[in-house]
């Protein structure tokens, strides 16, 4: 339970670095330009990439930042490009799923286990339970009548998210990126 308290802990300092916060301000711009362009493949099913820099900024700052990133980023495309109305409970669903993903890659290596495990988790509890339960309420439609869909869209889409996000991460990582935005190691002396 330490661990777990200690991983929130460490993330909120994060916030307090001005590398964090450009880090953060740079990954957002990225993630509203992929926000632009994405690939529709029928009716229902559209494959986005603007989520990735949530995972790549959960990754590396932790879950505060993590979900902060997340919740204000949501409000930030909606404001940019209102689609339909706006509704609190999705942008803590959101927060949520950035917390979520802190929780999973913060400090930890990427692996397509951990990444395939994650990117269920969040579908499962966010994308298929929470953002439904919300269209719901919002739209006034039964949640039973919303939910098969919802869950075989994202079905099909968590291997091709999980493998887009992995493989974005492993470049970043051969690449130098990571190493480059969390700069060089300091010792701490008494």
């Amino acid at each position: 339970m330490k661990k777990f308290v200690t991983l929130f802990t460490d993330s909120y300092r994060e916030l307090k670095s001005v590398r964090t916060i450009t880090t953060s301000a740079m990954f957002a711009a990225i993630s509203i330009i992929l926000g632009m362009y994405s690939i529709n493949v029928g009716n229902y099913i559209r494959i986005g990439f603007s989520s990735i820099p949530n995972g790549i900024i959960a990754y590396l700052f932790g879950p505060v930042a993590g979900g902060l990133f997340s919740a204000s980023l949501d409000v930030l495309k909606y404001l940019l490009k209102p689609a339909g109305a706006f509704f609190p409970g999705l942008t803590m669903v959101t927060l949520l799923s950035g917390v979520m993903y802190g929780c999973m890659y913060y400090r930890k290596p990427i692996t397509i286990k951990r990444v395939l495990v994650s990117k269920l988790l969040v579908m499962l509890v966010c994308n298929v339970l929470l953002n439904t339960l919300c269209l719901s309420v919002l739209y006034g439609k039964g949640f039973m009548v919303l939910l098969p869909a919802r869950a075989v869209k994202n079905l099909v889409m968590w291997p091709i998210d999980s493998m887009i996000f992995y493989t974005m991460i492993k470049a970043m990582e051969t690449v130098g990126i990571f190493r480059t935005i969390r700069g060089p190691l300091t010792v701490r002396t008494k």
